[in-house]
Order: structure tokens, then C-alpha cells, then sequence
């Protein structure tokens, strides 16, 4: 077999492009190395970087005085309320008052024509004149019929006659003075007074109006508004707990409009209702109120707060923060280095939005009310306020329950 022949030039060729593809292997060796480098350095240092802090809600434990009220809705009710009718027939002649008036005590409102009352009145008093002169006469012919008895005259009889007229006559001068003083009465009846100082409201007659005693459409009616009374209705429940206070000291009520909100009026505790709702499970209570600037109003809706007691050095904390395990009531507490830790709690009394701590918790302490969900014991937090804080809310409640 004959050798092949190789030109010089293509041996160099060869050994050209294999340096050219070894040196490509190599680079590429390199640049894998290079690359599994990078990747396993990038994880080693995201493994060691900490987590990143979980923003939260957080609000501080507060210490202080603290009111527990009892809450009920309630309806405003006229302290005293009077349907004037009239006790007499006859034309109204005059209308004293504007509707809407302010009126007080003894005012005169209406009168109603006296004059057939004041002829009425003139008649009595006419039959009594009538009837005490033939009283005095039956007494004088008795006087005189007695000494002809004396004297064998007449008859004892006779006498007898005489002197039994006298009770005839004293009787019907009896029922004369009271025909006079029914007429006197009726004639008082004609000039309708104010029995209560109050508040005028619409009347339902005019001047000229024939108005009767057998109406039963009132012609006016009083609300007397100062003071106003207060019915608001608890749990049964609560009637002992309410009842033992009232017995120590009066108790202090507020009335609030019906978003509860605005505070109307305070007064007091007046009494408790003698009997329990069974259908509702309620006990009714009354409160009286001045309403000086006439706050209330007559069948006005309103949220009553009853101050039960005041406890001095109570430590409170948002209701928000309050979570339920297995194990009972527990919170996330924030430390100084914003870290979060779980600490069980014993709830004393829970109103509205706000808790009574009994033990657990200390004043300063910072409480998580936002993001339980995403937490765990070690955590860090950013702490920010609690949301309805940040959303520009106010958060309000009434009472809960004690624990």
C-alpha cells in the first residue's frame, strides 16, 4: 500500500483549528465553572438574609380609670302629658295660646261661654233664698202653734206637723247650696286652665267652636318637657347587678342619638319597671332628665348608657387584639426590637371595642390589633397604627359581657 502523500500547508491547517477547538472547550469549561459559581454563592446569600419585617397594626396598653356602662335603646317620654277636654258644653270664645307655646302652670288657655252657667248659678242661689224663707216661717207658725198647744188650742198633732217641716225644708235648702256650688263649678269649668307648665301643642278647636263633655277628641294637648323622662330596656340578666347599685348610690345615665354618636343629655336613674318582659327576656328602666335646652323630645329614639360603675387602675387593651386559641384568649406582644411573641391573657370585661385586662398584660405594652394571620412567635414586625386609625375612623362600642 503506498503512503498518502500531505501537503505541508494542510498539516498546519489541522493543528490550527484543533488549538482553536480546544481553546473554545476550555472557555466554555470556564465560563460553567464560572456560572455553577455564581448561582451557589447567590444562594448561600439569600439563605442568610433575614426575612423581611411583616407590617402589622400596633397599639399601647393603657392603664387608668375606666367607665362600665350598660347600653339599651330607649324612647323619650314626656314627663307629664295632658289631653285637656272640656267638662261642659258650650262656645269657645276665646283661645289664649299659640300652638307651640311655652305655658305654665295655671295659664289661662280657653273659656268657654260662662253666661248660661253664670244664670244657672243666679237660679240656685235664688231657690235657696226661696227655701231658707219658708224654713224661717214654718219655724215662726211652730212658735206660735205651740203656745196655743199650751193653752189646749190645737191639737198636739198639729204641733207635730209644724215642727217635721222643719227637716223637709233644711233638706231642700241642702240640695239648693248644692245646686249653687255645681253651678259655681261648672261656671270654673268655663275658664280651661293649664294643669302642668309644658309645651303647647296643635289644638284642635277654634274660637266659635261648640264643643261638648261627651267629645272625645281632646282640644289640646300638654308634653311637659322639663324635665323629660327616659324608657330604655337591659337583659334580665343584668337587672341584679343594677338593681345593687341603684341601691348604693343614683346612677348616672346618658342618653345618645340613634347612631350612637352624639351624646344628647345626662341624668339619672329613676326606677326599675316591677315586672320582666318574659316575651323579650327585658326589664324596662326610667330615667328623668332636666333637658334644659330641650334636647329630648317626646317619642324621640335615642341609645341609653347606663354608668354601672367606675374602676380606678384598669388596664385596657383593643378588642381587636384578642385572639382565641385551645389553650384560651392569647395576644401577640411586640418587644422592644420588634419582635412578636405570643402571650396568654385572661379577659375581664369586654365593651364595645376595649377590654379589661385582669391579668397578662402591663401598661406599655404593645399589642398587634392587624395581621394576626400572617404571624408567628420570633416574627419581626414593622409596626403601624392600628387600621382604623389609618383609615381615618373612629371606633366606638358598647357593652359586652363580663368574664
Amino acid at each position: 500500500m503506498k503512503n498518502a502523500f500531505v501537503y505541508p500547508g494542510a498539516r498546519k491547517k489541522r493543528v490550527f483549528w484543533g488549538c482553536c477547538l480546544g481553546l473554545a472547550v476550555t472557555i466554555a469549561m470556564c465560563a460553567l465553572l464560572a456560572g455553577c459559581g455564581s448561582q451557589s454563592a447567590t444562594k448561600s446569600a439569600k439563605a442568610n438574609t433575614p426575612p423581611p419585617a411583616v407590617p402589622v397594626g400596633v397599639a399601647t396598653v393603657k392603664q387608668g380609670e375606666f367607665n362600665v356602662y350598660i347600653t339599651g335603646l330607649g324612647s323619650v317620654q314626656a314627663f307629664n302629658t295632658v289631653s285637656l277636654k272640656t267638662r261642659i258644653d258650650g262656645q269657645i270664645m276665646q283661645v289664649n295660646f299659640r300652638e307651640g307655646q311655652d305655658v305654665k302652670a295655671g295659664d289661662l288657655l280657653m273659656v268657654i261661654d260662662p253666661r248660661p252657667y253664670q244664670v244657672a248659678l243666679a237660679q240656685a242661689q235664688a231657690n235657696l233664698q226661696k227655701d231658707e224663707a219658708q224654713l224661717n216661717n214654718a219655724k215662726a207658725q211652730y212658735e206660735r202653734n205651740k203656745v196655743l198647744y199650751e193653752q189646749g188650742v190645737i191639737a198636739k198633732q198639729d204641733l207635730d206637723t209644724l215642727e217635721a217641716s222643719f227637716g223637709t225644708y233644711e233638706g231642700t235648702i241642702a240640695a239648693d247650696k248644692a245646686a249653687i256650688d255645681n253651678a259655681k263649678l261648672n261656671l270654673t269649668y268655663c275658664y280651661i286652665k293649664s294643669p302642668v307648665p309644658g309645651r303647647v301643642g296643635l289644638r284642635q278647636v277654634d274660637p266659635g267652636n261648640y264643643v261638648t263633655a261627651a267629645g272625645g277628641t281632646p282640644m289640646l294637648v300638654i308634653t311637659q318637657l322639663q324635665p323629660i323622662s327616659l324608657v330604655f330596656t337591659i337583659p334580665e340578666d343584668q337587672l341584679q347587678q343594677v338593681a345593687q347599685r341603684m341601691h348604693q348610690s343614683t346612677l348616672e345615665v346618658d342618653a345618645y342619638s340613634r347612631d350612637d354618636q352624639t351624646k344628647l343629655a345626662t341624668g339619672t336613674l329613676l326606677t326599675i319597671n316591677n315586672q320582666i318582659d318574659q316575651t323579650t327576656g327585658t326589664v324596662q328602666l326610667k330615667a328623668t332628665f332636666d333637658n334644659a335646652d330641650n334636647a329630648l323630645w317626646p317619642n324621640q329614639f335615642v341609645n341609653a348608657h347606663l354608668l354601672l360603675e367606675k374602676r380606678n387602675d384598669a388596664i385596657t387593651a383593643p378588642a381587636s387584639a384578642m385572639q382565641r386559641g385551645p389553650d384560651g384568649t392569647y395576644t401577640y406582644v411586640v418587644d422592644s426590637n420588634n419582635t412578636v411573641q405570643m402571650r396568654t391573657v385572661q379577659v375581664a370585661l369586654t365593651q364595645g371595642s376595649t377590654v379589661v385586662i385582669s391579668s397578662g398584660l402591663q401598661a406599655g405594652d404593645r399589642v398587634v390589633t392587624d395581621g394576626q394571620e400572617k404571624l408567628q412567635a420570633g416574627m419581626k414586625v414593622a409596626p403601624q397604627a392600628p387600621a382604623h386609625q389609618r383609615n381615618g375612623g373612629t371606633s366606638s362600642g358598647n357593652i359586652g359581657s363580663q368574664t
